[in-house]
């Protein structure tokens, strides 16, 4: 007859919460990563290069994006061009496209 230890000890991870602790350990995107750095990323996007990025306008920032996936009033979240990192919703790259 098998436990309940055995049993659970048989589980997948995911079922137990690893995918939520997971997110919830989510590194924030590094300016210098080379993807971000090319990317113009800056986690506040008032101190964006204006001279070299002149696609970008106040008031854009990633938590107006199309492709940021945070919560609204979120501070931070994931975002698809940095897989498995969180961005600031005030940051801004030069993927930024409006939401629709």
């Amino acid at each position: 007859m098998t436990s309940r230890r055995r049993f659970i000890a048989l589980l997948p991870l995911p079922l137990l919460g690893a995918a939520s602790l997971a997110r919830a350990q989510a590194m924030p995107v590094d300016p210098k990563d080379p993807q971000a750095a090319a990317l113009g990323y800056t986690p506040d996007a008032t101190k964006t290069d204006k001279a070299k990025y002149p696609k970008y306008a106040p008031p854009q920032a990633c938590g107006n994006c199309a492709l940021y996936q945070g919560a609204a009033g979120s501070t931070s979240g994931p975002c698809p061009i940095y897989a498995g990192k969180v961005v600031q919703a005030k940051g801004w790259c030069s993927a930024y496209t409006k939401k629709a």
